[in-house]
């Protein structure tokens, strides 16, 4: 296991020399020498701080046989250091007034406080303790792969429709880890070693897979002094690979399923698409993307799926689509309509089909195109008053393969985009030969008729 030494020696060191803040607008960024970037959002309308650190490790990047190796180490992380005893990170946050929590995604892992701003220097402490000096027995491990499997029961085995969103994931992407569920298969999670834990943490958790993102009532050159501190002393892991993925091969056949479980409770087919996520440098099609999903699904009311197959005519009890660009990898674009009363989900599908052929032939209404560019524009105005959700901006940003540049341009490309951009989008992605069309049903006879 690594150890973090802290000495005069290692703090008056040439590699902590400060390096050089690059400011644009509010966002302050750098890099330590060990690798490690660092983003500091600057917002002094309240004495809070948002103290997050996201690793370029998710669950697309387990290897195989390994699903959740990346969530369990989230758990994991929660145990004893060196310095702290199980439990005690968390209770240290609270008892200085603060929260914290921990996420994983396909493409990253992140941790985070939200607490008082002068608790910032304790916050990286612990924080950077973690990173380098994890604790685990044996014992810990039983009881957190237990923890993790009662939270698949609870949240996936339960639920009927996170069951029917992981067999759907699973027969979209072929040869993508996008087809593993980040929780992990109940087979794989249940033979999760300390040695699988300790292998991903040590390769992984290092300064120069990780991004210092920091945000709130806070000044760029003192949090560069205490990343310096508290980050810079930790080595960088010198083997860390790059982030090859296995590629999904061309899709060139549209694929079917039916998910049938009694505990369904409203029947409904869904298909996703094969999307492109977003890109540094090129972010134009996922932005026209956006306009697409709210164009025909984002409202129950005036979107054109609502419009036309609830209002016109009652063929659906509720329709929607769905994209989210911000992914390393390709993404999927998701559309869905539960039938009415005496409506089969063959006639809801056919009628699905019906609508988008006549949305690709008649193009888009630009009422509702304007409409929904100044909602999008007021959304992106609403989100700079969120310090924790600038935070995740960033961080799951940068940990998705796009640059600060990107991230901060996102805004005017979402307020670029024209009609006819949504409509070239709208024919590439609707290719039936790289959709997923599936129908979730209480009895699969009901998806026969």
């Amino acid at each position: 296991m690594r150890a973090l030494t802290l000495s005069l020696a290692i703090l008056a060191s040439p590699a902590l020399v400060s390096p050089a803040l690059a400011e644009t607008g509010d966002v302050t960024t750098s890099r330590l020498a060990n690798g490690m970037e660092i983003v500091v959002i600057e917002d002094h309308r309240a004495p809070i701080v948002v103290h997050s650190v996201y690793y370029r490790a998710g669950s697309a990047d387990e290897p195989a046989g390994l699903s959740g190796v990346a969530h369990f180490l989230e758990h994991l992380m929660f145990k004893a250091t060196d310095t702290l005893a199980s439990g005690e990170f968390s209770s240290t946050v609270a008892a200085n007034g603060g929260s914290d929590n921990a996420f994983t995604s396909w493409d990253y892992t992140a941790y985070y406080q939200r607490i008082a701003a002068d608790r910032l220097p304790l916050m990286m402490e612990m924080e950077s303790d973690r990173m380098v000096n994890l604790r685990l027995t044996e014992e810990e491990i039983v009881t957190e792969r237990n923890v993790i499997l009662e939270e698949r029961s609870q949240r996936v085995d339960n639920n009927a429709n996170a069951l029917a969103r992981e067999q759907i994931a699973a027969a979209q992407y072929l040869n993508h880890r996008y087809g593993m569920p980040i929780i992990g298969w109940r087979h794989e999670m249940e033979a999760l070693t300390r040695e699988d834990a300790l292998a991903w943490y040590e390769l992984f958790y290092s300064p120069n897979d990780a991004i210092l993102v920091v945000a709130g009532d806070v000044v760029p050159e003192e949090v560069l002094a205490l990343a310096e501190q508290y980050y810079g002393p930790i080595p960088a892991e010198p083997d860390l690979p790059e982030r090859n993925r296995a590629e999904e091969p061309p899709q060139i056949a549209e694929r079917r399923l039916i998910f049938a479980d009694p505990r369904v409770g409203q029947d409904y087919v869904t298909r996703s698409y094969l999307a492109p996520e977003r890109d540094a440098g090129a972010q134009g099609e996922a932005a026209a993307l956006v306009y697409l999903a709210q164009i025909l699904g984002g409202s129950s009311f005036t979107s054109i799926l609502a419009r036309e197959l609830s209002f016109e005519e009652d063929i659906a009890l509720f329709s929607g689509a769905g994209y989210s660009g911000l992914s390393l990898d390709d993404t999927t674009f998701t559309l869905t309509v539960a039938p009415s009363e005496g409506v089969t989900l063959a006639e809801a599908e056919a009628a699905l089909d019906e609508v988008l052929a006549g949305f690709l032939e008649e193009g888009i209404d630009v009422e509702q195109f304007a409409r929904i560019r100044t909602q999008l524009q007021a959304g992106e105005i609403y989100a700079q008053d969120d310090m924790e959700g600038l935070a995740r901006r960033y961080g799951m940003g940068l940990t998705s393969g796009l640059t600060i540049e990107d991230i901060e341009a996102w805004p005017e490309v979402l307020q670029a985009v024209t009609p006819q951009d949504v409509m070239e989008a709208a024919a590439a992605v609707f290719d039936i030969r790289q959709s997923v069309t599936a129908y979730v049903v209480a009895d699969r006879q009901e998806a026969l008729q």
